[in-house]
This record gives C-alpha cells, structure tokens and sequence, in this order.
C-alpha cells in the first residue's frame, strides 16, 4: 500500500522506524527487533539507509521482510551521500522487484572524511526526487522537513522554500525532524501552509531513553531541548530503567498533545528498540484503536 493512501483515511495513523545493522555480523539481532517492532502492527514502517552506505545493501532486504513476513506496509530510505546516480537506479529496481511502493529521498548527512557531492552524486534530495519521479513514475515519493530549520540553510524562510521546491518536484508527503517542543512544530505547519506546502506532513517523534542521546540528538538535527525535557533528563538520566520509562512517557505526552490538536500522523523513531515502541503504543492503545 502506498503511504498517501493510508494518510488519506480518516484516521490516526502511528509509523515506526528502524535502521540496517552497522555491521554485517549485527544482522541477526537487528532482524529480531525489527520483528518484534512489525508484530506491534504500525500503520508502516520505515527503513533507514546504512549510515555512509555500509550497510545500504539490508535496506531492501528488510523493507520487504517487513511488508511480505509481517504484512506490514513500508518504506525504504535512500540518501544521495550514500548513493551514486547508478546506485540510486538499482536500488530502485530492487524496490520494485520486492513489491516495495514508498520511498523516503534524503540528501543524507555529509560524512566529514568524504567528498561530497562526487560528480555521479546528486547534490540535494530534490535533484533526486525529479530522478525518481523518471524512472520508477508509481513510486511513492516521500521527504524531510525541519521544524527548525535545516541546520545548514541560511535562513527558515530559505528552508521553507527549498521543501516547496521538493513538493514541487513530486515529493507527496513528508515527515519531519525530530522535535521537543510542540509549539515549534505547529508554528512550522502555519508556515509550511503559507508557503503553500499543502501535502501531508508526519510529525517525527523521537523518545529519548538514555541521557547521552540528548547531546547526540541536538548535534545532528539542532533540536530545542525544553527546559521541563532538561529537568526530566537532569533528575533521571543516570538510572537508565527510569530514563527509560521517562522518555516514553514524554513521547507519549507529546503525541498525544499532536493528536489532541489535529495532527493526524505520527512517525517515530525507535532506534530498533521494540521495548521502546511497545511501551509508547501501549500508552496510546485506546486512541490509535478509537
């Protein structure tokens, strides 16, 4: 099933996120919890492309084990860091050949040893979702959007603009960066509606379970940490069974504040931990099943 479907019913709908292994010995473990995440039956799952695409190769693999082992929809991740024109064509091959219908295109985050763009690389995801929308036209085409802007945009307004220009290109939906602070996210949706951004947009909801992923989360997507966050992390972050269970609750409490104001779709990434995806799917039982 394609994703714009399922964003069209007139439902809540709760997606997860898993990523390959970072090694290949690694892959046994990562396929037991990606199980145990499809078993929870998400509206979708997605598949992120191995970091520096050392492990790219799993991402077809496990994207169709999930929709053909675990009749669960899903989507399949390819950045143009990681890809050369001509892998980015086979990879989408793949795609087809596995029955798999959605595809999230990223730039990817630039590694600082590697020169990018090389000249058979794409330089930003919008050159890639024209590519996509070429050579496999049935392909559900999804992207990213920043809540707070790309961290390497010159401006928020620029941002905006660049995601239009996305849209524009055949992207039909997208999901966002994680964020902390609803108020920023909805503020984003006014603007993105202004700019005239009118496709569906999936708040990307990150649960911070271990104190040192706060530091790591800010570094790589320049998130706002709010204070209450700072405090729950300050008080717990050292007993990591309460760190845990603090930040699902707060994943949880958030969510539900989306969804009490009109945000429809929520997309989580769950860092392949199943304890962490039941334990927010529990906490939203009655509401995803209303």
């Amino acid at each position: 099933m394609k994703i714009t479907q399922l964003l069209q019913e007139d439902k809540v709908t709760l997606s997860l996120e898993v990523f390959p292994p970072k090694k290949d010995t690694a892959m046994e473990a990562v396929s037991r919890s990606v199980q145990e995440i499809a078993s929870l039956k998400p509206d979708f799952m997605s598949v992120t492309y191995g970091a520096g695409g050392g492990t790219s190769a799993y991402t077809v693999q496990i994207a169709k084990d999930i929709k053909a082992a675990y009749g669960v929809p899903s989507m399949a991740h390819l950045t143009c860091v990681s890809s050369t024109k001509e892998t980015v064509r086979e990879q989408l091959m793949r795609m087809q050949e596995a029955g798999i219908e959605n595809v999230l295109a990223l730039r990817g985050d630039i590694p600082t040893e590697t020169d990018f763009p090389l000249p058979d690389q794409f330089h930003y995801a919008v050159e890639m979702v024209e590519y996509i929308k070429q050579v496999a036209p049935e392909m559900c085409i999804g992207g990213a959007c920043y809540p707070e802007g790309h961290p390497e945009a010159v401006s928020k307004a620029q941002d905006i603009k660049n995601i239009k220009a996305k849209v524009d290109a055949g992207c039909e939906f997208l999901t966002t960066q994680m964020f902390f602070d609803n108020s920023i996210f909805y503020n984003y949706m006014y603007r993105l509606r202004e700019a005239g951004v009118m496709v569906p947009v999936i708040a990307g909801i990150m649960p911070i379970t271990r104190k040192n992923q706060v530091e790591r989360s800010i570094q790589l997507s320049g998130s706002c940490v709010p204070a209450r966050f700072k405090s729950i992390v300050d008080w717990f972050g050292d007993d990591p069974a309460k760190m845990k269970q603090a930040g699902i609750a707060y994943a949880t409490d958030q969510i539900i504040d989306l969804i009490a104001n009109g945000i429809s779709h929520i997309h989580v990434y769950t860092m392949n931990d199943p304890e962490v995806a039941q334990g927010i799917m529990n906490n939203l039982s009655a509401i995803l099943h209303a």
